[in-house]
């Protein structure tokens, strides 16, 4: 703007001395050429002012677009930098994270179900830190008390067998005693189903005259002896009732019927 000030008052002050100059030097000008000549110099002017003011626009106008786009490239790595930073506080707020709150919960929490795994399997011993050898016999009979033993308490196990019955208690299963033949069906005969306590079911004719005894015969010959082994009926559930001398038909066996073999308690 002020350049084109300049030019403009200087071609103005011009204009008079061009005027007085033309005078001097051609006396017989008229007046409608003296105002072709000023409308000339006017548009000359106008043409040199117009070109001015598009020159400065332009130049203007490619100084403002640098200054611009250093501005945006200063933004630019300025906002760069303030994402990285941000990034490495949320990178060092996540591991600080991890470590003092994910991490000790994970182990608490696996350290709990190895526990309850251990103590449902009966190997709770595996939790504790174990004892010297060579200790004093005192404290050595007060380890005995391990968390196994406690958890066996806790359960009702049975205790493990530590003494063997002598030979004379155990029973003689040497000899097996014979069966009689398994008749064909017929009237007289019943079908005696038994379920051993391995899942399986054995199934043998007999005749309703047999004697009881025959049944336990039939247990001790498959393998299952009457000192450890019992029999029972299957609804309702109870003891298979024999006396001596008694018949199936006299215990109640006169149709098919199912018996259960079970194991007896052991009674110390």
């Amino acid at each position: 703007m002020a350049s084109r000030g300049v030019v403009g008052i200087f071609f103005l002050s011009a204009v008079p001395l061009v005027c007085l100059e033309l005078r001097r030097g051609i006396p017989d000008i008229g007046i409608k050429d003296f105002l072709l000549l000023c409308g000339r110099i006017l548009l000359l002017l106008a043409l040199l002012t117009l070109i001015i003011s598009v020159t400065t626009s332009w130049l203007n106008s490619f100084k403002s677009s640098q200054v611009y786009l250093k501005e945006e490239e200063k933004n630019e790595k300025r906002q760069k930098l303030v994402r990285k930073k941000q990034q490495e506080a949320q990178r060092e707020k996540a591991s600080r994270y991890i470590e003092n709150v994910l991490k000790p919960h994970q182990e608490m929490k696996l350290r709990k179900l190895e526990e309850r795994f251990y103590q449902m399997t009966g190997e709770a011993w595996k939790l504790s830190s174990g004892h010297k050898l060579g200790g004093d016999e005192g404290t050595s009979q007060t380890s005995l008390e391990t968390p196994n033993r406690e958890a066996a308490k806790s359960q009702n196990l049975p205790k493990p067998l530590t003494e063997f019955p002598s030979p004379a208690e155990q029973p003689m299963c040497n000899e097996i005693p014979d069966l009689p033949e398994e008749p064909s069906q017929t009237a007289e005969v019943v079908t005696v189903a038994l379920r051993c306590p391995s899942g399986n079911v054995l199934r043998r004719r007999f005749l309703k005259s047999y004697g009881s005894q025959v049944l336990f015969d039939w247990m001790t010959r498959i393998g299952y002896h009457t000192s450890l082994y019992s029999l029972s009926t299957s609804f309702p559930r109870r003891p298979l009732a024999v006396e001596g001398g008694q018949s199936l038909e006299d215990i109640g066996i006169t149709v098919d019927t199912v018996l259960i073999l079970e194991e007896k308690e052991q009674t110390n």
